[in-house]
């Protein structure tokens, strides 16, 4: 088997335990808010800071990717977040939850989308999107499988003892798995995906043929700003639903198990739309791929904006699944497309501390208005509006791979 394909089985493995921890902190909400008597604006807070400083971050990871390959920099990660998750287990101070989880936990968390991504990138050309496809699909098997079994450990346990056994289990777990991602396939010997070497006379395809664009050439073109653009106008609403789904479901009257479930439908969209949404762009292309993801997150908010039943819910969940987890594939697929394999841990990095930074804002910001308003109705909508804005600047995007500098 080519070794690229084991890369591909160990970054679904890391993002699946980290994203699973991470998309817990919907489920986690309520058993907090009841045992500390903290509002929901007030939690939600450091969950932003975590969220910034997680997007932001995500350069400084890309580059020590880039340099020293990935698996250094994701066990460090694995550390940091195990770490900033314990120690958030034990806090009775509002205060204790920025440096623990909004700071320890977000350099770790950091570590672990952009280095696997980026890593694929380089491993894979011609079937690229169907790799990034399957490695991401991880993140949703993880918002998929550990919301319920964090519902049973609180429920068995407690909150803070249930936060202690994900963060302890799921460092050790990550820093052995990620002694096995290898940097590119020329460490070993290979080509990217796992083609003969020119000297075996096998005629080179033309998709192999890459720009090779470091960050500073990228910054120059429009593409790169284009791009950031569109990532940064989904990217603040894409945290709202993780957040405030649990709480929203209580507010109808559901149970708290209820709230776990519907972020495992988000899960479980999500895992349909990464594993369908790369392998349909490397057959129709990145940009209308994008704009199908677009359209469907335009439509999910709005079904979550009215959603008044269980029903409701459920199907507004897994449509915003469905379109969150196609985009996160198709962006470093994207990014590889149009500027190479030379610096794509450098160049998702940038676009990725930006934008993503951006996230931050949007799960507060509901949390306010929810207050104001007593409902996330507006919340939502808005999250919509931002979604058909980053569909409409698809259009500006330049056509097929850039091949000059």
């Amino acid at each position: 088997m080519f070794y690229g394909w084991k890369v591909v089985c160990c970054t679904f493995s890391v993002l699946m335990i980290g994203y699973g921890i991470q998309f817990c902190f919907g489920a986690f909400l309520p058993a907090i808010e009841a045992d500390l008597g903290w509002d929901r604006t007030s939690l939600a807070l450091p969950y932003a800071v975590y969220v910034f400083l997680y997007g932001i971050l995500g350069l400084p990871s890309g580059w020590l990717t880039d340099r020293f390959g990935p698996s250094p920099v994701i066990a460090g990660g694995a550390l940091c977040l195990g770490v900033g998750i314990g120690l958030f287990s034990q806090i009775d101070s509002l205060w204790m939850a920025y440096p623990t989880f909004g700071v320890i936990a977000a350099i770790g968390m950091s570590a672990v989308f952009v280095p696997c991504n980026a890593t694929l990138v380089k491993w894979f050309v011609r079937k690229r999107g169907l790799a990034v496809s399957l490695s991401a699909s991880g993140a949703s098997m993880g918002n998929f499988v550990f919301p319920p079994i964090a519902a049973v450990l609180i429920q068995s346990h407690g909150w803070r003892i249930a936060y202690l056994e994900l963060a302890v289990v799921g460092t050790i777990l990550i820093v052995i798995i990620s002694r096995f991602i290898v940097r590119d396939p020329e460490t070993k010997g290979l080509r990217p995906d796992g083609e003969q070497a020119p000297s075996e006379e096998v005629e080179i395809s033309p998709a192999k043929e890459e720009p090779s664009y470091t960050l500073a050439q990228a910054r120059r073109t429009s593409v790169l700003w284009i791009l950031m653009a569109i990532f940064s106008c989904t990217w603040l609403a894409v945290f709202t639903p993780f957040v405030h789904i649990p709480a929203g479901a209580k507010d109808l009257g559901l149970e708290p198990k209820v709230g776990a479930y519907l972020l495992s439908t988000i899960g479980f969209g999500g895992l349909f739309g990464r594993l369908f949404t790369g392998p349909l762009s490397d057959r129709t292309g990145r940009l209308p791929s994008l704009a199908l993801v677009m359209t469907l997150q335009t439509i999910g908010f709005g079904l979550l904006a009215e959603a008044d039943t269980a029903k409701a819910l459920f199907i507004g969940c897994f449509v915003f699944g469905l379109s969150y987890g196609g985009g996160t594939v198709l962006f470093p697929a994207i990014v590889g497309d149009q500027f190479g394999r030379k610096s794509a841990g450098t160049i998702v990095g940038f676009i990725f501390a930006v934008a993503g930074s951006l996230a931050a804002f949007g799960p507060p910001f509901a949390g306010y208005l929810y207050d104001s308003l007593g409902s996330y109705s507006l919340a939502y909508w808005i999250c919509s509006a931002l979604n058909f804005l980053a569909l409409c600047l698809i259009a500006f995007v330049p056509r097929g791979p850039r091949t000059s500098q």
